[in-house]
């Protein structure tokens, strides 16, 4: 059974940094074409971030490029995304996902994997 299990939430200051972190268990994330997503209150999921397998490009949403980065641990079988300068519209539940299609990840929808969401809140 294929899980992929976010940490690394929780509430920070405006300014400030979080590490998300999304762990897989039951497959190999280097098989797939993964990103992050976040949703944030009353509003529509939204991909932020991803990892092209290809080549290893990355893209970011305009919202998050320059503050937000993406990563992956082969060795650890875990993707990563690095979050400084955080804003309060970053205040969202955050998803790592995981498509064997980088232009079905690049949609949001039908994606393979999903993990379960994890709550960050910017705030002072």
């Amino acid at each position: 059974q294929v899980q992929l299990a976010e940490s690394g939430g929780g509430l920070v200051q405006p300014g400030g940094s979080l590490r998300l972190s999304c762990a897989a268990s039951g497959t190999t994330l280097d098989y797939y074409e993964i990103g992050w997503f976040h949703q944030a209150p009353g509003k529509n999921s939204e991909e932020i971030a991803c990892i092209r397998k290809r080549d290893g490009s990355t893209w970011y949403a305009d919202s998050v490029r320059g503050r937000f980065t993406i990563s992956m641990d082969n060795a650890s079988n875990t993707m990563s995304l690095q979050m400084n300068g955080l804003k309060s519209e970053d205040t969202a539940v955050y998803y790592c996902a995981a498509d064997s299609s980088f232009n079905q990840l690049r949609t949001g929808t039908n994606i393979d994997y999903w993990g379960q969401g994890i709550q960050v809140t910017v705030s002072s």
